[in-house]
């Protein structure tokens, strides 16, 4: 008889998250490792992955470290082909590299040429080719893999900001230029929903799943005026703790999300609700 603990187990299973060595790559590849899996952390920076995955492995998590280069076709069926070849299988993908402005302290000031008017085409069709076009070669690499095996679990993240515009209030201060979360990022994360309702029903009638995950503001480091503003901003009252979006990215790469496919999980603390 199986239980409902069994349905989460990824026993037997081999996930791989791109922008694995990130903040929520390194939450995404420790959680689907205890839930059973073993884990391809890829990363553009190997030497992040690298460490990352020994990390792991010292925790007793099966890792294999892969760089990539989510805009380059070769560097992308390379990261399946070392996946499939070291452990057997590719079960599930987490699409999570991605170019996101950070307002953390390192970045505070980082932001201010960032207004519509006079924004880069240059900076626009590098996040683009990131964020949107990078999401669609990993997922198609990865298709070709779970067409042949019959199965598996594909989960793009998206962001809050993929589902409404950025409260730019967030981002005032009063002194300085004034800053802004750029174009790029809402309209790179809704195609990240448009992408993943389209491999949805295309595989419609296959053992192969799509859906997103979008997470709210992850706390890290954030300046007090900044983790102000945003707590204030959502229902529960702060930031999601780094580990936050464990439980969902779990539900969505076992089988205890068997009959979701081109949905949307939120877990933004009540971000949307208001």
């Amino acid at each position: 008889m199986t239980t409902i603990m069994d349905k989460f187990s990824l026993a037997g299973r081999t996930a791989l998250v791109t922008g694995g060595a990130g903040l929520l790559g390194r939450q995404f590849t420790q959680a689907l490792g205890e839930a059973g899996a073993k884990v391809v952390v890829a990363d553009l920076d190997h030497t992040l992955a690298e460490a990352h995955a020994g990390k792991l492995t010292d925790s007793g998590i099966e890792a294999l470290p892969v760089q990539v280069d989510v805009t380059d076709p070769a560097s992308v069926s390379g990261m399946v082909a070392s996946a499939v070849n070291h452990f057997g299988s590719l079960d599930v993908i987490v699409n999570s590299a991605a170019l996101d402005p950070k307002f953390d302290p390192d970045n505070l000031n980082a932001q201010s040429g960032n207004a519509f008017e006079t924004y880069p085409l240059e900076a626009w069709q590098k996040a683009i080719d990131v964020n949107l076009t990078g999401m669609f070669l990993a997922c198609q690499a990865a298709a070709r893999q779970m067409v042949a095996q019959d199965y598996g679990k594909i989960i793009n993240i998206c962001s809050t900001y993929g589902l409404v515009g950025p409260d730019q209030r967030l981002y005032e201060r009063p002194d300085g230029p004034r800053q802004f979360k750029p174009v790029y990022y809402t309209v790179s994360k809704a195609g990240v929903l448009g992408l993943t309702k389209y491999l949805a029903t295309y595989y419609a009638g296959t053992n192969i799943r799509v859906n997103a995950l979008t997470p709210g503001g992850v706390y890290n480091q954030h300046d007090e005026t900044f983790l102000k503003a945003y707590s204030s901003r959502t229902v529960i009252g702060r930031m999601a703790h780094q580990d936050e979006m464990s439980g969902a990215i779990v539900f969505l790469a076992s089988e205890a999300s068997s009959y979701m496919t081109g949905a949307n999980l939120v877990v933004d603390g009540g971000w949307t609700a208001w």
